[in-house]
């Protein structure tokens, strides 16, 4: 089986990420809500397609959580040369942690590409009611 390769010239950013605390609309084993904003930067010379991805939530206490799925939320974006696809999704946890992640897909000629998230850290700020 062909293994991914990481496309140079393919890269994520985290463009802002948002903090929500909300013990009434979120589960109470996870009531800190972080919102991020991603866009994948395609400056590489081919077209790509990402079909999947993958989270891991690394809690400061506590086992990692690994997410995996199909698409980017709902999408399965066409990435063309010179081209930013943007989105924005969320994690939600019970104490500080750390997220970190890929994107899998393929490029026009069929490789299998991914590209990395960069590691962020998810910091439930002093003054929230915990």
């Amino acid at each position: 089986m062909e293994e991914p390769i990481q496309l140079e010239g393919l890269k994520v950013t985290l463009d802002r990420l948002t903090h929500f605390h909300d013990p009434e609309t979120l589960p109470p084993d996870a009531p800190h809500a972080f919102i991020y904003h991603l866009s994948i930067h395609n400056h590489s010379q081919y077209t790509v397609t990402f079909h999947a991805r993958k989270w891991v939530v690394q809690p400061k206490d506590g086992p990692s959580q690994v997410i995996e799925g199909e698409k980017i939320t709902g999408k399965t974006p066409t990435i063309k040369p010179g081209q930013v696809f943007s989105y924005n999704s969320y994690h939600a946890v019970a104490c500080h942690a750390q997220a970190r992640g890929s994107f899998h897909g393929v490029d026009e000629n069929k490789r299998l590409i991914f590209v990395t998230i960069p590691e962020f850290d998810l910091v439930i700020p002093e003054t929230s009611d915990n």
